[in-house]
């Protein structure tokens, strides 16, 4: 196992801590992304409102370019070089540890155009895939219950794809049965996976490195010097004197669209680190809300509570946790616009009824109905 690092261990696998920790860095660039979007869109939304709205296929389209040329100069995906790790032709013989850490870097090793595109097509092509496999989940109101949400409420849509007696409505019946357990079975496929990688019973710690061909390894001595091999020749290049304005204007916009992408390993973890600090900076249990102060003076006092209607039902101010119509303990508990609160089923059924609160008479509708999460 990998909880030691004895003599003999290979230096340069990596442990199962770094690929897991590779793999939430990817799993919150497309939130950090959406979130950016979502906020300029709403200064801007003539020009972002529908990338917003198809947001996967963007982020999947960007994604291409930048996972694409991760892997041709670098010879990893995104969070894998941030994490300085690499992808390595996987060799049919595998040299000798000590020969593996010292040598050089193999040709034999660099990644082929197979390599490349089969690792775009699951680097890219899956989490889209499953992306879009969950939203169509939800549009069909997967997981709702009906105690929580009436039949009524549901979208059209998804009452059509409920009643629907053709072919397409049975599958759409049948993915949202079967999507559950697929996407379980997925996990656990994973998780067992991960688990062999951990005991060394498998080099790949997804199943489908294996068909791709490679394996992944931690960058070595000679990774380093070719990197800075490299860093000194575009130095050297770049320090020499040109003819022209042409020519250093050809040389600019050809290196521009590297320099964008080796940047982003500065800008899009600088990104996540930022959004994360706000949804803490925003939370209900943030320390930080407490020290804020706001300029217009104290918080307004909540509205006092509307005194019941002489026609209306009776209220009792000491019967805490009882329902005023059913006059049983409150479940699910729900406001009116009035204040009062009663069981969900109890005040839905009152006020599609009759259009009012029943303690006040106020009117009232079904879908001022607030829920109580206590």
């Amino acid at each position: 196992m990998e909880f030691f690092n004895d003599a003999g261990a290979d230096p340069l696998k990596p442990s199962l801590f770094e690929l897991i920790a590779q793999e939430q860095l990817r799993d919150l660039l497309q939130p950090a992304m959406k979130y950016v979007l979502a906020v300029f869109a709403q200064r801007y939304p003539r020009y972002l409102l529908r990338i917003v709205n198809r947001h996967e296929e963007f982020y999947a389209f960007v994604m291409l370019f930048v996972e694409r040329h991760y892997l041709r100069k670098h010879g990893a995906s995104f969070a894998e070089n941030f994490y300085g790790l690499k992808r390595r032709r996987r060799p049919y013989i595998e040299p000798e540890r000590a020969k593996a850490a010292a040598g050089g870097i193999s040709d034999a090793e660099k990644l082929g155009h197979r390599e490349l595109n089969r690792s775009l097509l699951f680097l890219v092509g899956l989490p889209y895939l499953r992306a879009k496999a969950q939203d169509y989940y939800e549009e069909l109101g997967g997981g709702i219950s009906s105690d929580i949400l009436d039949e009524s409420a549901l979208d059209p849509r998804q009452l059509v794809a409920l009643s629907d007696r053709t072919f397409k409505g049975w599958l759409r019946r049948t993915f949202k049965a079967t999507y559950p357990w697929l996407n379980t079975s997925f996990e656990v496929w994973l998780l067992v996976c991960n688990i062999a990688y951990l005991f060394d019973q498998t080099p790949f710690y997804r199943p489908w490195l294996s068909w791709i061909g490679v394996d992944l390894r931690r960058l070595g001595l000679e990774d380093f010097r070719a990197a800075s091999l490299a860093v000194k020749a575009k130095s050297v290049q770049s320090s020499q004197p040109t003819k022209s304005f042409i020519q250093q204007l050809r040389r600019l916009i050809s290196n521009s669209p590297h320099l964008l992408f080796d940047s982003l390993r500065l800008l899009l973890p600088t990104a996540i680190f930022f959004i994360k600090f706000l949804e803490w900076w925003y939370s209900p249990n943030s320390p930080a809300r407490s020290l804020a102060v706001s300029p217009l003076g104290p918080a307004v006092p909540p509205p006092n509570l509307l005194p019941p209607h002489p026609k209306g039902i009776g209220f009792d101010t000491r019967a805490y946790g009882i329902c005023p119509l059913c006059r049983g303990p409150i479940n699910n508990a729900t406001a009116l616009p009035s204040g009062y609160v009663f069981c969900y089923r109890c005040a839905y059924d009152h006020v599609e009824k009759h259009g009012e609160c029943p303690v006040t008479l106020l009117p009232a509708r079904t879908y001022q109905l607030r829920k109580i999460l206590v």
